[in-house]
């Protein structure tokens, strides 16, 4: 994959997450940048599917996405889901989920069995990824922002 394409993928991926935060409707304000959060999943995405495969690259831009999600939630004074919802949109496996079914309609049984664990192993990374950062109490993420916030004044 070339930097040509790189770019256009981040530039889709902008322009997917800022789509679907119109079609949640997500306050304006907002809008820029869960598209940017939407850029960094998938900027981590394409970063680690060669190196550690498709389900663990997942896996890791979701614990990023929902990491960053809860601290500028804090920092944006706004609910997490707000942030995290359209940031993890580039990441949900719909192609799998397309081949999945176009190869069980076309009968192709050994082929949809394949997409449809791929399917699962993706939705279980991006859950397991949720699981894990949700897991840490807010009070030390909240502690850290204010703590960088006042070294910044």
């Amino acid at each position: 994959m070339g930097l040509t394409d790189i770019l256009l993928n981040l530039l889709f991926s902008f322009v997917a997450t800022a789509g679907f935060c119109i079609l949640f409707n997500i306050p304006k304000r907002h809008i820029a940048f869960c598209g940017l959060l939407g850029i960094i999943s998938w900027l981590v995405y394409i970063l680690l599917r060669s190196p550690v495969g498709e389900v663990l690259a997942t896996f890791f831009a979701t614990v990023t996405i929902v990491l960053l999600s809860r601290v500028f939630s804090i920092v944006r004074k706004c609910p997490v889901n707000v942030l995290l919802v359209p940031g993890m949109i580039p990441l949900a496996p719909g192609s799998a989920i397309y081949y999945t079914a176009y190869y069980f309609v076309t009968n192709d049984m050994t082929s949809a069995a394949e997409y449809g664990f791929l399917t699962l192993k993706l939705a279980f990374a991006i859950v397991l990824g949720i699981i894990v950062v949700i897991a840490v109490p807010t009070k030390p993420i909240k502690k850290l922002v204010e703590k960088n916030a006042e070294k910044k004044k």
